[in-house]
């Protein structure tokens, strides 16, 4: 009778645990704030509307006139579409995804809204753009292409010669989604692309083929520039430093997920579009990058990309081993940086999806106990 009760008092605990977890991710996301980053005055609040005047289909062309032209500590509400030029909507089946693919040969699926022209930014330069919130639109997609088209498109694509598409309601209150009866995600809102202008040394392929490196490139593969990094760490809260490769910056923001787990290995997390996506802008004269840089309320993260996933690694492992090495709060030499980075920065696949795969390495604050 003893051990009966002793089993019925445990299953007892283990259901309030597993009802108490299921509560805890049903209730609202928590929301991301910059109480953590030194305080910058806003300047001018700005609107950007995504329209088919304001929003380019899967190119990032530098000769593109900007949408918007804003000042260092200005402050813009973005507004995104879904993908294809909002061509991405429920009803839509697998077929007509399919068909809107190969609508724009060369090109990413990915609805770019921008670029914003910021006064006083200069090549060399760094743009600091701080993520303040992330509104999204009631509806997001989820969906694989046919392996048997599209055979190197997805970790699995060999393996799934069908394509799959399901569409979601998001619950923008509890800011969760239903996938499907008795599986409830919380949404983790973050931009799967985010853009300055092109960098005139990206091997990447121009539009139509031109060797002009101003000539447009696709947003299929992130770069120095950032553009497609779907690095899932970029929610409401964090700060991502990108360095200028031309006048102006040129910011575009789309490719909008909702959630996303590191690799994204089916080709799409679960996208969707924003009423609005607030940033911060500022001009930064002080610092120079090589690569983007990003920050959290916990982490400083860099990040490595190549079409070869173990030379993304070691570009990731390096961008976190300079910063190590280069950085004032506590000195070190390279060989320290590279010793501490084995042991405390946690690398993770940002995705492997994108032509170019992407790593990012994490690296804690809380190991620096003498920061200023």
């Amino acid at each position: 009778m003893i051990s009966r009760k002793r089993t019925l008092v445990v299953a007892a605990v283990l259901a309030a645990f597993a009802g108490g977890a299921v509560i805890a991710q049903q209730s609202a996301a928590p929301r991301g704030n910059h109480d953590w980053a030194p305080k910058a005055p806003a300047g001018k609040h700005h609107n950007l509307p995504a329209t088919l005047e304001t929003v380019q289909w899967g190119w990032l062309d530098p000769k593109e006139p900007p949408k918007l032209t804003i000042n260092s500590g200005d402050t813009v509400s973005i507004e995104t579409m879904m993908h294809s030029h909002d061509k991405v909507q429920p009803g839509l089946t697998i077929e007509q995804a399919v068909e809107l693919r190969k609508a724009n040969p060369g090109g990413g699926p990915h609805s770019m809204t921008g670029p914003i022209f910021v006064n006083g930014a200069e090549p060399g330069d760094v743009l600091e753009i701080r993520i303040l919130r992330i509104e999204p639109k009631p509806f997001a997609v989820s969906f694989n292409l046919p392996g048997k088209e599209f055979p190197t498109i997805g970790a699995l694509a060999s393996e799934m010669p069908e394509g799959f598409i399901r569409f979601f309601t998001l619950d923008l209150q509890r800011r969760t989604t239903e996938f499907k009866p008795g599986i409830t995600v919380d949404l983790q809102p973050f931009p799967g692309t985010l853009a300055v202008g092109i960098d005139p040394n990206d091997p990447s392929p121009r539009k139509g083929g031109s060797k002009d490196p101003l000539a447009p490139v696709s947003t299929l593969r992130p770069w120095k520039n950032g553009s497609n990094m779907d690095i899932n760490e970029m929610q409401e809260g964090s700060t991502i430093f990108m360095p200028v490769f031309l006048k102006g910056g040129l910011i575009w923001n789309g490719d909008s997920h909702c959630r996303q787990g590191n690799g994204e290995v089916s080709l799409t997390a679960l996208e969707c579009s924003y009423k609005e996506m607030r940033i911060q802008v500022i001009v930064r004269k002080d610092m120079k990058l090589e690569w983007p840089f990003i920050e959290t309320r916990t982490h400083w993260i860099t990040m490595g990309v190549n079409e070869d996933l173990n030379v993304a690694m070691v570009n990731a492992t390096r961008e976190a081993v300079n910063w190590l090495a280069t950085q004032k709060m506590v000195p070190m030499s390279r060989y320290e940086a590279y010793s501490l980075a084995s042991m405390a920065a946690d690398c993770r696949v940002s995705q492997v999806v994108d032509v170019r795969k992407g790593v990012h390495c994490m690296i804690p604050k809380s190991i620096f106990t003498k920061r200023s």
